[in-house]
């Protein structure tokens, strides 16, 4: 296999492209492109022929195996990665091509490795293990930061990130925790709203002091959580608006529908909430997906102990306790996260440090979900919201 060629300098892919008419999975193709390593062309090829989960599932399959036969591993790591992504959790092959795409990015970009320029760790936590990737500044060190992902993040997908950060004078601590990547998939660790837990662990691991936290999507939330009851954070970036899971999960459904889901919650009415949300997930594949997904990392049985579940996972009660510098960067056009939901989270962060909004937009290709489209506008804000608290 022909290894990656670690003396590349760090370039990040720019664009957004039109690609299917269902907005996640517009949303998921980008991701491939833009984030995994996916060719354009082939991925738009395949794009409108998507319908379904498992139209999903066997165009990515099908481009791993063409990518496969021609040599191109970076491609290949791409597609089987995220053909990983839409096979619901019950299925066997989920695991199966988990690990495919995980061996073969391990072997492709070995040299860092093999080099020393990134280090692997496996962090002891509550009998089982987090993985962590660590590399350090090019130059002289201006902080050390902790890199994760979010809802449904492997930390490999932030490689590139991370080596950017490095490369821009950072050591850089990458790291996923329960219900994300590996730890989910192969440790079946669920999700805990209290993300402080796994950060303690890396920041005592490491006895790191004075970081900056970084935590993309559904780490909106939970780095900002951390950061409550952590004070060795000094600076917290939510790398999407996230105040609220609930809020966040019905924020784009029709005024009724939110309603409905907090009245049957508020009232204990879990059978007509499942009712509900079963509906909801024969007319909508993002809903099913979502629903399904989320029942699995978050270990609950049904829509409605889900829901109870994520309620959880809130800056309500708590946001009181954050008083470090925070950074939000948003997106205009996040299909995801309503952008008006900041104004919320403002109004729980009235104790910071000191408080930026960086809303990117699509015209700066920044305007999908964690700013897919421009991963290098996103990092260079951080550093240079980083470099301004430091001074």
């Amino acid at each position: 296999m022909k290894k990656y060629d670690i003396s590349q300098k760090i370039n990040f892919k720019t664009g957004t492209y039109e690609l299917n008419s269902d907005a996640n999975f517009n949303y998921q193709l980008n991701r491939v492109i833009m984030w995994d390593g996916g060719d354009a062309d082939e991925v738009s090829a395949v794009s409108h022929s998507i319908r379904t989960s498992s139209d999903w599932v066997n165009a990515m399959e099908k481009l791993a195996e063409k990518a496969h036969a021609e040599g191109r591993t970076e491609n290949e790591i791409a597609y089987l990665r995220m053909s990983e992504f839409f096979i619901y959790d019950t299925d066997p092959k989920k695991k199966q091509r988990y690990e495919e795409a995980r061996e073969l990015f391990y072997e492709f970009y070995s040299d860092y490795f093999d080099k020393g320029i990134v280090k692997r760790y496996e962090v002891p936590y509550e009998g089982g293990y987090l993985p962590v990737m660590v590399t350090k500044a090019n130059g002289r060190s201006k902080g050390n930061i902790l890199l994760h992902g979010g809802n449904d993040s492997y930390f490999e997908e932030l490689f590139f990130p991370m080596l950017y950060l490095a490369e821009n004078c950072f050591d850089v601590y990458l790291y996923e925790g329960p219900g994300q990547g590996g730890v989910l998939r192969l440790q079946n660790m669920k999700f805990t709203h209290k993300w402080e837990r796994p950060t303690k662990a890396v920041l005592n691991f490491f006895k790191l002091k004075d970081v900056t936290i970084v935590g993309a999507s559904l780490g909106g939330y939970l780095a900002p959580r951390a950061a409550a009851f952590d004070k060795r954070i000094k600076r917290v970036v939510g790398w999407s608006i996230f105040p609220d899971f609930f809020d966040v999960v019905i924020c784009d459904h029709p005024k009724p529908v939110r309603d409905a889901i907090d009245f049957m919650f508020r009232l204990g009415m879990d059978s007509a909430m499942n009712k509900l949300y079963t509906k909801m997930m024969e007319k909508e594949e993002i809903v099913k997906w979502n629903l399904l997904h989320g029942m699995y990392a978050y270990d609950a049985k049904t829509p409605s102990d889900y829901v109870r579940k994520i309620r959880k996972f809130t800056l309500k009660g708590i946001a009181d306790r954050i008083d470090q510098d925070v950074l939000i960067i948003g997106a205009n056009k996040d299909h995801f996260i309503m952008p008006y939901l900041f104004h919320e989270e403002y109004d729980m962060l009235q104790n910071a440090r000191s408080l930026t909004l960086r809303l990117l937009t699509d015209k700066q290709d920044a305007g999908a979900h964690c700013n897919v489209g421009n991963s290098k506008l996103v990092l260079d804000s951080i550093i240079k919201w980083i470099e301004c608290c430091n001074e």
